[in-house]
């Protein structure tokens, strides 16, 4: 336990790693791409949110494509800029910062993306090979299931035991919440699972 004094010496580096990954997170990549591609208000469309797979609702399949990068580069910038600068600990907190960002964007009302780009980003910031691991995950359930949705939810749910086995332990800690955090944002899509009418991948 950190000694009062050597708490509040700490807390302003603490706020200013969660804040950094908060800003960095909020930006709307989605939203901004498709209003300068002339695409109209991301929001508008389909789900409503900002990240690729709405964005790919547009039909612009390369504006798409460069939202997931750019989304993916928030959470691994994130991590390593603040890793490198500060440490785990806080590398750890502007993670979670970029994370809550994206899906809770100030500008936008709060209303963002569902995290999963966010997710695979950090994911690769602190452990790639457990990155490796969630994305071949993420293609066996979707070449058995030809459900994308489902196959995230799968591939995050075994991502905090995959770090914990690769010793990243604090790491696993912090999954386990992005991974709570990306089963809720999915609730809409885990109702359509459930009642049979999710979209398939290729319909």
């Amino acid at each position: 336990m950190l000694h009062p004094i050597s708490w509040s010496f700490a807390f302003p580096y603490y706020a200013a790693a969660f804040a950094f990954g908060y800003l960095l997170g909020s930006i709307p990549f989605g939203l901004i791409l498709t209003r300068l591609a002339g695409a109209g208000d991301i929001r508008e469309i389909g789900s409503g949110n900002i990240g690729a797979t709405n964005v790919l609702r547009t039909g612009r399949k390369g504006i798409a494509a460069v939202t997931l990068v750019c989304d993916i580069l928030k959470g691994l910038l994130a991590v390593v800029l603040a890793y490198h600068f500060y440490g785990q600990d806080l590398a750890i907190l502007a993670a979670l910062g970029a994370f809550l960002g994206h899906l809770f964007p100030v500008w936008l009302k709060f209303r963002g993306g569902k995290g999963v780009a966010v997710y695979i980003g950090i994911l690769l910031g602190f452990a790639w090979p457990a990155m490796i691991a969630f994305c071949a995950i993420w293609l066996v359930a979707a070449a058995i299931t030809r459900y994308s949705s489902l196959s995230g939810l799968i591939a995050s749910a075994a991502t905090p035991f995959v770090l914990w086995a690769l010793d990243n332990r604090q790491e696993a800690q912090l999954f386990v919440i992005l991974t709570v955090l990306v089963w809720i944002m999915h609730r809409a899509n885990i109702a359509r699972l459930i009642k049979g009418t999710e979209g398939k991948i290729g319909k």
